[in-house]
């Protein structure tokens, strides 16, 4: 249940809206266009300021994009990422610990935030990928973009006072009005929306998806003037032969998925070993990247123009795999030096460049009958299924790029090769894996919050019923008879728990009624604590292989403040998972 808006949020927000949005669908359908609308303008500011930094700070023609520019000067292409480096150094230092605990991305906010994100913190969040892309670390915007569009959804959510189920369904539409508006393309942004952010698509949530996709789409082509992606050279019909050739392709684009993601791993760990302060790291990696950048001008930012260049025209194979090599190691030490941002469209490029140079070098052994811009499409979504998780995502992205059923068809089954050898080697895609680097454990955005909020002190029973341990079994069987509580606690001299007895034990025990009741404790130590997620709590006694638990107010010898059964923690469990799942169902 989300909380109630604030006084501001009541004057925006006033309360026949909100009955409005909260009790019919067609209120929520309203908002996710608005949330599209909002999202597509959002984009198109983004990509105009970006341009305009590059021009600037590159001193580029109008509308030249950065990683095809030609006569920079070198100076310029060096010393830029260093610059952006410091400025993230500043805005690192005027931040300190101010946005701490306020800055999850899209995917953590849905899966354990029931869909809440803050403003603050996602600005924050937007401002570090804007500068990190000016200044020509090899990043993407498109974090950026579905950063920044996601919390203006959950601030409308927020004020609306919506369910938490529609709070995370907000989260998406502003994440599918992202992807859409980026690159012209309403079912790619509404697909990612399903697999990447709300983690499962139902017929509820369709409608206002699509619509906020659909929206920010129109919205967007008119005011960024070009097309991200473009359609790429001649694409032939597909012979049986191609599609080997398509797996072969995959296979390889798998591995060199994880290679990057891995790669971004090894520079993160290398600088986490340095004394370096973590907001001066991008400064050296600023001078690996500028390096690279005077090499080519390719590795530089999301690689847009790149990516039209390597799609429309044929290039040396020495010189092509070059850049594949350095476009990887800028990404990968761009992320892994602290430099904000996304693989997305990298991924994308590498993909496209991937296709081009096996279909090129393979046919300088033998005949080969697949088309260079089909192998670039189907290595493009392989790549970016490696990338991002969500194969359905990049197949449909093929669908609009191309038109082209048959490369559809073949992107489909490289995406569905590259989900699995990553999945199966990796175990994470980009984004869940960073969680996993912070010590979570969520492997997408399906919302699991709900477990760390059903603690053990909102299952336990207060009335766990305890003696002290030097009481005698005749005494303890006079306080307990048959027939009563199933067990009790034992304390000892400073009031802590001390083991747990059984009542059908103290009846039928053979010991003398004049012995010590300690004598009957059982010799599984094992405890709660009341700010145990219900998840942590059944591993436990599943562990310790007992059906009761005493609950401490600390592990050990804490004091006894209530007790837990696992057959009641299960119950609630299941209940809970069969409310979450008819939820979704219901859309």
């Amino acid at each position: 249940m989300s909380q109630l808006p604030s006084k501001a949020f009541h004057r925006l927000f006033p309360f026949w809206l909100r009955a409005f949005v909260r009790g019919r669908e067609v209120g929520l359908v309203a908002v996710a266009c608005v949330v599209g609308l909002v999202s597509g303008l959002l984009v198109a500011g983004l990509s105009a300021a970006s341009q305009l930094a590059h021009e600037v700070v590159f001193g580029l023609a109008r509308h030249q994009y950065l990683s095809i520019a030609e006569g920079v000067v070198w100076w310029r292409v060096f010393l830029a990422p260093l610059g952006g480096a410091l400025v993230l150094a500043a805005l690192t230092w005027w931040a300190g610990k101010r946005f701490a605990g306020r800055m999850a991305d899209a995917i953590e906010a849905n899966a354990l935030n029931g869909g809440r994100l803050s403003m603050g913190g996602s600005l924050y969040i937007t401002l570090q990928t804007f500068i990190s892309n000016a200044c020509g670390a090899s990043v993407g915007l498109e974090a950026a973009y579905t950063q920044i569009s996601c919390a203006c959804a959950s601030v409308f959510g927020r004020g609306l006072a919506a369910r938490r189920m529609d709070m995370r369904l907000l989260v998406g539409c502003g994440a599918a009005g992202a992807i859409a508006a980026a690159f012209g393309a309403p079912l790619a942004g509404a697909f990612y929306a399903f697999e990447v952010v709300l983690g499962a698509y139902s017929v509820g949530s369709l409608v206002p998806v699509a619509a906020s996709a659909i929206v920010a789409s129109f919205v967007s082509k008119p005011l960024i003037g070009h097309d991200l992606l473009v359609m790429p050279a001649a694409m032939e019909t597909l012979q049986l032969a191609d599609y080997g050739h398509v797996m072969g392709l995959a296979v390889i684009v798998a591995l060199a998925t994880v290679a990057l993601m891995r790669g971004v791993a090894v520079v993160d760990t290398l600088f986490s070993k340095t004394s370096l302060p973590v907001a001066l790291r991008p400064l050296i990696g600023g001078v690996f990247v500028g390096g690279m950048a005077v090499i080519t001008p390719q590795v530089m930012g999301s690689g847009h123009g790149a990516l039209a260049h390597n799609l429309a025209q044929s290039t040396p194979l020495l010189i092509l795999a070059s850049v594949i090599l350095l476009k990887a190691m800028a990404s990968a030490v761009s992320l892994g030096a602290g430099y904000r941002g996304g693989l997305f469209f990298a991924s994308l490029l590498l993909g496209c460049m991937m296709g081009r140079l096996y279909v090129e070098g393979v046919s300088q052994l033998i005949p080969i009958n697949l088309s260079v811009g089909t192998a670039a499409v189907a290595a493009m979504a392989a790549f970016g299924t490696g990338v991002l998780g969500s194969p359905v995502t990049m197949t449909v992205l093929a669908l609009e790029m191309t038109g082209n059923f048959d490369v559809t068809a073949a992107s489909f089954m490289a995406c569905a090769i590259s989900a699995l050898i990553v999945r199966t080697i990796f175990g994470y895609s980009f984004a869940t894996w960073r969680f996993h680097l912070r010590g979570e454990t969520i492997r997408g955005p399906a919302d699991v919050g709900w477990m760390r909020e059903l603690t053990v002190a909102k299952l336990m029973r207060k009335d766990a019923r305890s003696l002290p341990q030097d009481v005698t079994i005749a005494a303890a069987r006079d306080l307990f008879p048959q027939g009563g509580e199933r067990q009790f606690f034992l304390l000892n001299k400073e009031g802590h728990y001390a083991g747990t007895v059984l009542t059908a034990d103290l009846h039928l025990t053979p010991l003398p009624a004049g012995g010590s009741v300690a004598q009957l404790a059982l010799p599984n130590g094992v405890c709660l604590t009341p700010q145990m997620a219900i998840r942590e709590a059944l591993d436990i006694f599943e562990r310790s292989e007992t059906d009761v638990l005493p609950v401490l107010d600390e592990p050990g010898q804490g004091h006894v403040l209530g007790l837990l059964t696992e057959a009641h923690a299960l119950r609630r469990y299941g209940e809970e998972l069969e409310r979450r799942h008819q939820a979704v169902i219901r859309g």
